[in-house]
């Protein structure tokens, strides 16, 4: 396995787990008590909190900052200027009550998006740059707006396969771009 590289211009707090192979670019902050997995990128001036967890082969583009109470999957885009929050009533002063969000394996974040403390994006699911996800994504589904809302299904490789109208249930779609079979389930 190769070594971890973390640019001179980082900040990589003691007490930081960072796993082999991983990244870490020019003002990127990483907080003690985090952990990310291996073959991690974080990207220029991006942030990571303590208590954050991140998994294996996520890439975190430039200027994100995942704060306390994010856990991110394996596989996991983060596109650029993605925001995530981590109280529901944010004050300068008082008591923080931190509010947790996952983000499961494989899940795509458009750049800009923003995430709403308390929600889970689904595995492979795509939220669109731009969007404001205020209420948990299903596996698999594509949203985009403000309020984020369902536009259709995607395949693993992130391809739409099917529009928002599908019935309730489980349905099989072979993506036709790299013949992957798709379990989607509609709720």
């Amino acid at each position: 396995m190769s070594k971890i590289f973390i640019h001179p211009k980082a900040v990589v707090e003691d007490g930081a787990d960072i796993g082999e192979g991983s990244k870490i670019w020019h003002f990127a902050h990483v907080r003690e008590g985090s952990k990310l997995g291996r073959n991690v990128i974080v990207g220029k001036s991006s942030y990571v909190d303590t208590g954050v967890v991140i998994g294996d082969n996520v890439k975190i583009q430039n200027l994100v900052s995942v704060y306390h109470g994010v856990t991110i999957g394996n596989d996991v885009f983060v596109g650029p200027h993605v925001t995530f929050t981590n109280d529901l009533y944010p004050r300068a002063v008082g008591d923080w009550e931190i509010v947790e969000t996952r983000i499961e394996d494989g899940a795509s974040l458009g750049a800009n998006c923003t995430i709403i403390c308390g929600n889970t994006v689904g595995k492979y699911a795509l939220v669109a740059a731009g969007a404001v996800v205020t209420r948990s994504v299903p596996d698999h589904a594509l949203v985009a707006g403000n309020p984020a809302k369902l536009k259709g299904w995607v395949c693993k490789c992130a391809r739409k396969i099917a529009g928002k109208d599908l019935e309730k249930g489980k349905h099989m779609i072979t993506c036709p771009h790299c013949n992957t079979v798709n379990e989607i389930v509609v709720p």
